[in-house]
């Protein structure tokens, strides 16, 4: 089994800068991308606040150079999925698959994915009227009505997306005011198919066997009043949970289960990193990722020329 300088866990923004910084360094690189390079940037429409892109990007096409930014360097790539991490600084194994490598550094950019809302048929109805993914559902409901739930920068961008596509947009969002930035909330006010639901909450699916989705029931929270809004899809904005699973139990861990790091993105467990969304942090954005990739890569590569020493 041979041995790694560092397995890169995940290839979005983190991973990619990551695996960048530390394959130019001469170190050898493992990488395991269970999405292609780019990692949920491939789930956004448009980036408009990425430095170096004034009139915005696609999301597949920064993903896109992210992938021409790698391909000529030395970095091996995996597309298993890591199921365990174990051992200590300067000796880790990582299983993917059916196999294990020999590690001497992790870094984890595994990032995070969609909370779900817990209603109650919201598992049977994935597929069928419910998605986590205006970009990638979004042209199924074309010229029909669909509900965003959040009030954050994913629900109010994701709505945007959606009124070019949809014949109505309910957005509902349990406080009375949305979180996100100012300028999509301008945007949003200026759209004739955007109407928000405020102080409100999803309380019930309405569903048919064979259309799917059909309506949701949603209660106001001053007033308790009831609301059915017939619509066809669902997209659902309602904060993240960290991909952690994989690893051991004495990494550290904040109250939602993102990792603890501190300012040079080492764990609690000497030999492991955390980069990007998957990080306990205020801000989670493609830029802040790459930041943290890179912080991590070079904290790796300082224990790197310790354990060597």
């Amino acid at each position: 089994m041979s041995t790694f300088d560092a397995a890169i866990i995940g290839s979005g923004p983190a991973g990619i800068t990551a695996a960048l910084y530390l394959a130019r360094s001469g170190c050898s690189v493992i990488l395991f991308e269970s999405l292609a390079a780019g990692g949920q940037i491939l789930q956004t429409e448009v980036l408009e606040n990425y430095p170096g892109f004034p009139k915005g990007i696609k999301g597949y096409e920064l993903a896109d150079l992210f992938a021409a930014h790698i391909e000529n360097l030395t970095i091996t790539r995996s597309r298993d999925a890591v199921e365990s991490v174990r051992g200590q600084a300067g000796n880790f194994v990582v299983g993917a698959g059916e196999k294990e490598y020999a590690c001497r550094t992790v870094i984890v950019c595994t990032g995070a994915k969609h909370r779900p809302l817990g209603v109650e048929g919201e598992d049977r109805l994935q597929g069928r009227g419910v998605s986590y993914c205006a970009l990638c559902d979004g042209n199924f409901y074309r010229n029909q009505p669909v509900a965003v739930v959040g009030g954050g920068n994913s629900a109010l961008e994701e709505s945007l997306y959606l009124s070019k596509l949809a014949s109505r947009v309910y957005l509902i969002h349990r406080r009375s005011a949305f979180r996100g930035a100012q300028v999509y909330q301008d945007k949003l006010a200026q759209s004739d198919k955007v109407e928000p639901v405020l102080d409100s909450v999803v309380e019930q699916l309405e569903a048919d066997l064979i259309a799917g989705l059909t309506g949701v029931v949603v209660r106001n929270v001053v007033t308790g009043e009831r609301r059915t809004l017939k619509v066809n899809g669902l997209f659902v904005y309602v904060g993240m949970e960290p991909r952690t699973a994989f690893l051991p139990p004495e990494v550290e861990r904040d109250a939602q289960g993102f990792l603890v790091t501190d300012t040079e993105m080492r764990t609690s467990v000497p030999g492991i990193f955390a980069a990007g969304d998957v990080r306990s942090k205020l801000c989670r954005q493609a830029v802040t990722a790459a930041g943290d990739g890179a912080t991590a890569a070079q904290a790796a590569f300082v224990l790197m020329e310790q354990l060597h020493a």
